[in-house]
């Protein structure tokens, strides 16, 4: 039954897309949305910045969006790792944080490990502050949460090669064999290698609701495509079926999970109001680089690669 709503309502969300004047006059602080000119220069801010995403296009360009340049009508990052399910991160109620609510009985942003000690996302580990700021920024209205003391410092072309370079030092080997309780049949098989899921992630532009919009495709550890249960495995229990739902991605006729972009904009005008009453301005160049921070929440133990730091 879930399914079916959600295909009627994409259907219907379709048509009013097609109605949906183009977003000419920029709105970002002001309401949260992007014109397609400004989804534009965010992503190519992503992608200077994280060269692991890329622009692209469709093979059959009669899908191509006339309001976008032929050549980036779409964002993607491939062979995202995402090494654990999200049942293998113990549930604990004193950990989740409501990142957005409206009030409208179970319509809210729920990050169930929010307040966790462990590390239980690479990108936490290198950038855990900022992430904590930005989704505190969403809920607690008034409160300063962007202290000086805690700025990111701003950095040169250099520094970010620096950084990535030490970061890649880090990163574990995801063909390294780890030895754990649950490891026999990979040793009784002798490979000693673990492989792991991987995920295609794209983000597209909703001219309906004018914010950027997450798309992904899974492919377990021989690179076949997850089912639609066993990709739910990797997602927050808190979104299935409400803020994830699995629709046709609109640059092909694939069957894809997607984020619902209904709640984008409010969430990002949220922390652009944190930080004009704490005297800061935030540039649209930087939009696509807060969106997937605040995605994070949904799709925990997927690493795809947001690590800019933000200079608050």
């Amino acid at each position: 039954m879930e399914s079916l709503f959600n295909n009627v309502k994409s259907m219907a969300l379709n048509v009013g897309e097609m109605l949906t004047p183009i977003l000419t006059e920029s709105k970002f602080l002001e309401t949260g949305v992007l014109t397609p000119d400004e989804f534009v220069i965010a992503g190519d801010h992503l992608i200077h910045h994280c060269p692991t995403w890329t622009w692209s296009a469709p093979a059959d360009p009669t899908k191509n969006k006339p309001y976008l340049p032929l050549d980036k009508q779409y964002l993607i990052s491939r062979n995202v790792p995402c090494y654990r399910r999200c049942k293998d991160i113990e549930y604990d109620p004193s950990l989740e944080k409501i990142l957005s609510e409206t009030g409208e009985g179970d319509e809210a942003w729920v990050d169930t490990h929010h307040y966790s000690k462990e590390d239980h996302m690479k990108v936490t580990k290198i950038d855990k502050d900022i992430i904590k700021k930005l989704q505190e920024a969403q809920l607690e209205e008034g409160e300063e949460v962007f202290d000086d003391a805690n700025d990111c410092s701003k950095k040169n072309e250099n520094d970010i090669v620096g950084d990535i370079n030490d970061e890649d030092d880090e990163i574990e080997d995801p063909n390294a064999y780890v030895p754990g309780a649950d490891d026999s049949d990979d040793e009784d098989n002798g490979g000693g290698i673990i492989k792991t899921r991987t995920y295609d992630l794209n983000i597209t532009y909703d001219k309906y609701y004018q914010v950027p919009r997450l798309w992904l495709m899974g492919y377990n550890e021989n690179k076949q495509l997850l089912t639609v249960d066993e990709m739910n495995e990797d997602f927050s229990q808190d979104h299935q079926n409400k803020t994830i739902t699995f629709e046709t991605h609109p640059f092909s006729n694939l069957q894809m999970a997607s984020i619902h972009p209904c709640r984008h904009a409010e969430v990002v005008k949220k922390i652009c109001n944190q930080m004009q009453e704490n005297g800061r301005e935030i540039g649209v160049n930087l939009y696509i680089v807060i969106f997937l921070k605040f995605m994070a929440a949904v799709i925990p133990t997927i690493e795809y690669d947001f690590t800019q730091t933000i200079e608050m």
